[in-house]
């Protein structure tokens, strides 16, 4: 199905979201006279005790499917039980709900509540054996605003559950979950975004990561559900210009495998519900009716719930769930998925369902510092020096490429601010001698004035004073990979790339005047843009990540003139999506350790061999850790990684990251640390 953005259509429809950009599919083809085949109910449920029906959601059995329980909201009732036959079998306490969902957690069914009247977010388990419920609250989740509906996501990334909850105002909340000491679930909100209109119902994909919500007036959305993607929204149906007549009063999954996944949307306006093709771009398939005889069996449906699983005999492929808010006596209706395929001529695939792409290890940071002071896209490149003397007091230097450069402490606090220019990359080396003394001389892409800055950092202050013997220019139109190399000779070098593919190499030179002049030494070139560098000072070699194509090698001393060397290429390892961005090195001894390469289109990190052939060992992503309250990292341009300790918990050494979105809460990039023990376990590495 193809995508239109910016059409003057999609502008109308962006306004009437509230997001900046939009993207639309082709209208879906409105076909007034087609009703489509009608399907009869195969039961319903009691009318709920204190009326009303705002939601609906299975809670299946999976020791005897055809004991599973409908649970259906009751608006001041709570959520109240109900069996396959209709029959009431209990309720749940929840205040006044109005939506709810379910996901399975420890082989139980995990519930999320929406409160209204509590003004809050409820979690709770059923346990089948004792017949019984248990809240999961570690603490009230509080919402700002009057609540609509709710729906839950386990990320096909990395198995994290989140709550998507949905105000009356166009207020949705993404939560991330996260289970405490005590076995309860917690919550952090990690996304905000802000419809233009009211949102009471949305469901998510466990296996695609797509998120489908229905706004009032305006029609079908589907976001990414990865609170660290662009929070830019595709139009799947619109009211009045495709098949929806009006209001969307409920949205449900079926998962029958590639084959038979299945989108429906209640169709209120017109008394039919829609059914979209998920294998299929979300193209719309057809549409069906529940009838009683030639009327409506449902009155006013007010949320969906879809299962493709044999629920017993009269459910053999599964069940769609209606709640039917109707006046004479709110109830939920139950009609066979099964009967609904037939009548569609759709596949019903199987119960087995659709399984996540396999995802990366993921690890998650312990450390994130201030954020820039910059808004934007300012935040690059970061340079660890490992403190010798007292681990604790190493230093992270970074760059803020719309202002300076930083040095941070380990705990992310800022230690100085030079407001020197835009600096881009920036790298370190030990032992450089000046005035009779070794220093730790740092050097970083100037782009304000086209040249190398040349820094020395004081061990004992952590401080940076500049060296450079004047505006060290580098002939650049635009200066930005850069790193160092200490060659085998003592000398040191510094490697700057251009956008045009362009790399220059100098070697830093000692003044007798305590500064430091760079005197070019070669020039090679790449075809397209490079960025990320990092220099072998052990074994020569220099790595350089040609952001659309590949990572290379080739010498890194100014007389080598060996072409450079593929080492993998974004087109043929599937694990890599440009940009191919920052490059580190973990260094261990006997010429062992790794490579680490962002991939910055699928926001994650490459890891080869140092030795040998460089062969590529796996990728890794950084995702949220809720309990520190520190989100994942995405969008990542520079890195770097060190084997030396940095003291307590880090002992292995760290990787840190420039964080191109830095969510929650949303404020500007930054750069975040995780222990290289954690990275070592998830792949397997020896440390």
């Amino acid at each position: 199905m193809t995508h239109l953005r910016a059409s003057a259509a999609v502008g109308v429809l962006a306004f009437l979201l509230g997001a900046g950009s939009a993207q639309a599919q082709s209208p879906q083809a409105q076909s007034p006279q087609a009703q489509g085949p009608v399907v009869a109910p195969v039961g319903s449920t009691a009318p709920t005790v204190e009326g009303g029906a705002n939601g609906v959601a299975l809670l299946r059995n999976p020791a005897a499917p055809d004991k599973s329980l409908i649970a259906a909201t009751g608006e001041g009732g709570g959520l109240e039980l109900y069996g396959l036959d209709g029959k009431r079998v209990g309720a749940i306490p929840g205040g006044e709900v109005y939506g709810v969902d379910v996901r399975e957690q420890d082989g139980k069914p995990l519930l999320a509540l929406l409160d209204r009247k509590g003004g809050r977010l409820r979690l709770a388990s059923y346990d089948f054996a004792a017949g019984q419920a248990a809240s999961l609250d570690a603490k009230p989740l509080t919402l700002d605003y009057a609540g609509e509906g709710v729906c839950l996501h386990r990320a096909p990334r990395d198995g994290s559950l989140y709550a998507f909850t949905l105000g009356v105002a166009g207020q949705m909340d993404q939560w991330l979950l996260f289970p405490t000491a005590d076995g309860k679930l917690d919550g952090r909100i990690v996304r905000r975004l802000h419809l233009s209109s009211e949102a009471k119902y949305c469901v998510a994909d466990d296996a695609s990561g797509a998120l489908y919500v229905a706004q009032e007036a305006v029609g079908v959305w589907r976001y990414d559900a990865d609170p660290e993607a662009e929070p830019v929204p595709t139009l799947i149906d619109a009211a009045r210009l495709g098949q929806v007549a009006g209001e969307v009063a409920g949205l449900a999954l079926v998962d029958g495998g590639q084959a038979a996944r299945f989108l429906v949307a209640a169709n209120a306006t017109a008394g039919d519900y829609l059914v979209y093709d998920r294998a299929r771009d979300d193209a719309y398939v057809g549409a069906f009716r529940i009838q009683t005889g030639d009327r409506n069996a449902v009155e006013n449906p007010s949320g969906l719930f879809a299962l493709r699983a044999p629920l017993g005999e009269r459910l053999p492929a599964g069940a769609l769930l209606v709640a039917d808010d109707r006046k004479s006596g709110a109830d939920m209706k139950v009609v066979s998925w099964a009967d609904v395929a037939a009548g569609l001529k759709l596949a019903t695939g199987d119960a087995a369902g659709s399984k996540p792409a396999a995802g990366f290890a993921s690890v998650r940071p312990t450390m994130e510092t201030k954020p820039v002071d910059h808004d934007g896209d300012a935040a690059d490149d970061p340079a660890i020096w490992a403190n010798p003397t007292d681990p604790a007091k190493s230093a992270i230097i970074a760059t803020d490429k719309k202002g300076g450069l930083l040095v941070y402490d380990l705990s992310g606090q800022p230690l100085q601010y030079l407001a020197d220019g835009k600096m881009n990359n920036v790298d370190l080396r030990a032992g450089f001698k000046l005035g009779g003394r070794e220093t730790i001389l740092v050097a970083a892409s100037d782009r304000t004035h086209k040249s190398i800055a040349l820094y020395t950092l004081d061990p004992s202050t952590r401080q940076l004073t500049s060296v450079a013997d004047g505006v060290q220019a580098t002939g650049l139109s635009d200066p930005y990979g850069l790193c160092m190399y200490r060659g085998a000779k003592g000398e040191t070098y510094v490697f700057v790339g251009d956008p045009d593919g362009l790399v220059r190499q100098w070697k830093l030179v000692a003044q007798a005047s305590g500064k430091v002049r760079a005197v070019q030494v070669r020039d090679f070139k790449f075809d397209t843009q490079t960025e990320g560098c990092v220099a072998d000072d052990e074994t020569g070699a220099l790595y350089v990540a040609e952001e659309d194509v590949a990572l290379w090698k080739l010498g890194a001393e100014p007389t080598d003139r060996k072409a450079p060397k593929a080492i993998d290429r974004v087109a043929s390892n599937p694990a890599l999506k440009d940009d191919l961005e920052g490059v580190g090195l973990y260094r261990q001894a006997g010429g062992k350790g790794y490579l680490v390469v962002s991939s910055q289109g699928n926001n994650s990190y490459a890891v080869y061999r140092r030795e040998g052939d460089n062969a590529y060992v796996g990728s890794f992503a950084v995702t949220a850790d809720g309990a520190r309250g520190i989100d994942g990292i995405s969008e990542t341009d520079g890195l770097d990684v060190t084997s030396a300790s940095l003291g307590a918990g880090l002992e292995a050494g760290a990787f840190v990251a420039q964080d191109g979105r830095n969510v929650f809460p949303p404020e500007h990039q930054n750069f975040k640390l995780v222990p290289w023990s954690a990275i070592a376990g998830v792949l397997g590495l020896k440390e």
